[in-house]
């Protein structure tokens, strides 16, 4: 199979080297191809298990650290939230 790494990293905004770009295919193509032989499963029942039942922990309200000591470092805060860059047009 043939993994085309530049459009995956141009997708990904990632910066791989020229140099790594065959290291990085062929780790794809393993990658891919070991996905590949997983078995299908026959039904989304087939992922529950009703012998195992998962015990939750409960949950229990803990003191945790304040809010304005954890934001005094921050660059830019308003109401109490981190204030960031706007990245989505």
């Amino acid at each position: 199979m043939e993994i085309d790494v530049r459009h995956i990293a141009r997708l990904a905004k990632l910066d791989i080297p020229e140099e790594e770009l065959p290291r990085m295919e062929q780790e794809l193509s393993s990658i891919v191809s070991m996905v590949e032989k997983l078995p299908e499963l026959a039904s989304k029942e087939s992922l529950l298990d009703p012998e195992n039942t998962m015990e939750l922990r409960p949950d229990v309200v803990q003191p945790s650290f304040p809010r304005d000591e954890m934001l005094k470092n921050a660059p830019d805060t308003a109401a109490g939230c981190l204030m960031v860059p706007k990245v989505v047009e």
